[in-house]
């Protein structure tokens, strides 16, 4: 009869070889044991994802967000870039076009359980045999990934430009906004991200693929849209200190509205700073912004001369959003400094 030890060792043994890929494979933003609920961010799409032996965008948009304190890990099968770089996972395949990504999403969405996507796909497309239908194979392919994984917020780019089909990369990213923002405007958590602009031709040494100084400014766009979504790659580090926001809505129009936020301290002791922040629904973006400031961590901080409040008093910032669906604003988060 086997000792009771021997069965315990054979069970502890067991459940270690049943670790699922998405455990098992995790890595972490700097290198060190996996900190308490990273974001499960998924870089996606072809080789300007994959980004060669330089790690791509990925390089930077890693440092960019450790630099923030922001806790992410990188999910995906495969790993790129150089041995240095903290987190190299990803599911950018060289050569593949919209099709080919589709006919496999759903498996990595259920193998590694992404909070958010990061999507720039396409450019494969412009000179294959259909350039025209492919806005809507990327339609279709967003929606499965929206119905897989609908808690997900999903960043999906225009595609950078290519210097023999620059008219049809044009083309395809016109095409593809209204798709996008109609998604957005229905409910689902799609983010359209202009990220042509970014990248000049004289960054593409091969008229594709971007050198070091391309990539970078990818990972800039990217991290400035993924900090304008609250939650997409946690929250930022919060100041000590306790005060109130309450926003509310005072104006709206077709296409956008103003709201404004009483920041209040609540304490017996007067307060130097505050940061606060809050979430607008899909699709709007802050246009216009006063009493305040955007630090570039989707969050507004005093301006210079309201940081300081008096007990049980008041300041007030506003600002006006632009985009589709009804006027709101979330609940509102402040803290002192």
């Amino acid at each position: 009869m086997p000792s009771p030890l021997k069965a315990l060792c054979g069970a502890l043994a067991a459940t270690l070889l049943a670790v699922s890929p998405a455990v098992a494979d995790q890595s972490t933003v700097d290198g060190a044991a996996p900190s308490a609920d990273p974001v499960r961010v998924m870089p996606l799409g072809d080789s300007i994802t994959q980004g060669g032996s330089i790690g791509g965008y990925r390089l930077d948009l890693g440092a960019k967000l450790r630099s923030a304190g922001r806790t992410v890990d990188f999910v995906g099968s495969l790993a790129d870039g150089p041995g240095s770089m903290p987190d190299r996972n990803h599911e950018g395949h060289p050569g593949w076009t919209i099709a080919q990504v589709d006919g496999n999403v759903v498996n990595w969405l259920r193998t590694y359980t992404p909070r958010t996507i990061l999507l720039h796909i396409g450019t494969n497309d412009m000179y294959g045999s259909d350039p025209a239908g492919a806005p809507r194979r990327l339609s279709a392919l967003v929606d499965k990934i929206t119905a897989q994984a609908p808690g997900a917020d999903v960043f999906v780019s225009t595609i950078i430009p290519i210097r023999f089909a620059d008219a049809t990369v044009r083309a395809y990213n016109a095409a593809i906004v209204p798709l996008l923002r109609a998604k957005a405007a229905a409910g689902k958590r799609v983010h359209v991200v202009d990220m042509y602009p970014a990248v000049p031709v004289s960054d593409l040494p091969d008229g594709i693929h971007p050198n070091a100084a391309g990539y970078s400014k990818m990972a800039t766009v990217w991290f400035n849209a993924l900090s304008a979504v609250p939650g997409s790659i946690g929250d930022p580090p919060a100041p000590g200190g306790t005060c109130t926001a309450t926003p509310r809505v005072v104006g709206s129009w077709g296409g956008g509205f103003q709201a404004e936020v009483t920041v209040t301290n609540p304490t017996a002791a007067a307060i130097t700073g505050w940061t606060v922040r809050f979430a607008l629904p899909g699709g709007h973006a802050v246009t216009q912004l006063w009493g305040g400031t955007a630090d570039g961590s989707g969050t507004v901080t005093n301006a210079p001369y309201n940081g300081t409040i008096s007990p049980n008093a008041s300041v007030v910032f506003g600002f006006i959003a632009s985009g589709s669906g009804a006027a709101a604003v979330g609940t509102a988060d402040c803290a002192s400094a």
